[in-house]
């Protein structure tokens, strides 16, 4: 069916209709569609595990190709003493935890984990910036206006 009209249309612009949880819809890829396919959920339970947005599902899938992943470390720093730092990475090291999520995998390192288990990592967009941002992190006590540092619980 797709070759009597695909060849005139390049593969990146041909879209897929598929049902999105919650009886919602999104369009995606092809390719996009696979990798969501082809995923599954983390089998962590409760406290110990990092849960992502629907958002942060769709961004995460749009901007990493491969074996690429988010990586999510905490370091000392800050105007609340520690803050988050978001990468793009390719390397999974013995003591990271994987969570993946709708085909998108956030990595944790276990130094780190102690201070995000439990939050909701999200993509947020506004008119000043673009950012993945922890949310509702059940180990932070307060957090900066701008979101990017926190303090912890003692």
């Amino acid at each position: 069916m797709a070759a009597s009209w695909a060849s005139p249309i390049a593969a990146a612009a041909l879209r897929a209709v598929v049902p999105w949880r919650r009886s919602r819809i999104l369009l995606i890829s092809p390719g996009l569609q696979r990798r969501w396919d082809a995923s599954s959920s983390s089998s962590e339970a409760g406290e110990e595990q990092i849960r992502l947005t629907d958002s942060c599902v769709r961004r995460l899938l749009e901007i990493t190709e491969g074996s690429e992943f988010l990586r999510l470390q905490v370091e000392g720093g800050g105007c609340s003493g520690f803050q988050y730092k978001f990468s793009l990475d390719t390397v999974i090291n013995p003591d990271d935890r994987v969570f993946e999520q709708g085909g998108a995998k956030v990595v944790v390192d276990s130094d780190s984990m102690a201070f995000v288990k439990g939050a909701l990592v999200d993509f947020s967009q506004e008119l000043i910036r673009s950012s993945f941002q922890v949310l509702n992190n059940p180990q932070a006590q307060q957090g900066c206006s701008c979101g990017s540092s926190f303090s912890i619980k003692l």
